[in-house]
């Protein structure tokens, strides 16, 4: 198992500094990460200093809280593809979902895949699964696998709870093969990256990718 390649290395509080986005980008070519997940405003520089490698940039749209309308997001889609980023990270729009307004969050996602899917580029959905009931969930997985996103993705970590196994095993259920989970929000170890994996997850996100890593050349 290649830990590392489950990895996104990631740093996005709002205090970030420029040193941490060096050392983040450092670290994710020493143990091999297969990318970096970094504050919109450190994009260019993250794609600056991983030029010429495999470790993809990652960036957040309408983060936290997903409440931005849809013109913000796609100005910041816009913004983010032009800086270099990969891959997008996209929290949808919970004040929409809690309203039930599933139309609202279809056509969001319809137009933020637009440039994306021009520019060839990976989008992950952020559902933020530990803040949704069971029914929310599958009827999130069914929305944007009728849009064939690449991944949906559990949590932001700035919610009041994280990612869970039981969320990851019920969003693989409702998902078809060809979208990926990424798990993230409090995951630390290599043993919870191994369970997240094992539940379904094909991608971690975490700011523990150097300890893990190190977790996993001692066992």
């Amino acid at each position: 198992m290649n830990i590392a390649q489950y990895i996104d290395h990631t740093i996005l509080k709002p205090t970030t500094t420029i040193g941490e986005i060096e050392q983040l980008c450092s670290d994710a070519l020493q143990y091999n990460f297969k990318a970096v997940c970094v504050p919109p405003f450190y994009v260019k520089a993250a794609r600056q200093l991983l030029s010429g490698t495999p470790v993809k940039v990652a960036t957040v749209i309408g983060f936290p809280f997903g409440y931005e309308g849809t013109e913000s997001k796609l100005v910041a889609i816009r913004q983010a593809l032009s800086d270099g980023a990969d891959e997008l990270d996209i929290v949808h729009n919970l004040a929409a979902l809690k309203n039930e307004d599933w139309d609202y969050l279809a056509k969001e996602i319809a137009l933020c895949l637009q440039p994306i899917r021009l520019a060839d580029k990976v989008v992950k959905v952020i559902i933020e699964s530990g803040i949704l009931t069971e029914t929310e969930i599958v009827k999130s997985c069914a929305l944007y696998a009728k849009h064939k996103v690449d991944f949906v993705k559990t949590s932001t970590g700035y919610a009041e709870k994280g990612a869970s196994i039981e969320a990851v095993k019920l969003m693989r259920s409702h998902l078809p093969e060809t979208i990926e989970i990424k798990a993230s929000g409090g995951i630390r170890t290599l043993e919870a990256l191994k369970d997240y994996v094992a539940a379904g997850a094909t991608r971690i996100g975490t700011s523990s990718g150097v300890q893990i890593s190190k977790e996993a050349k001692k066992s």
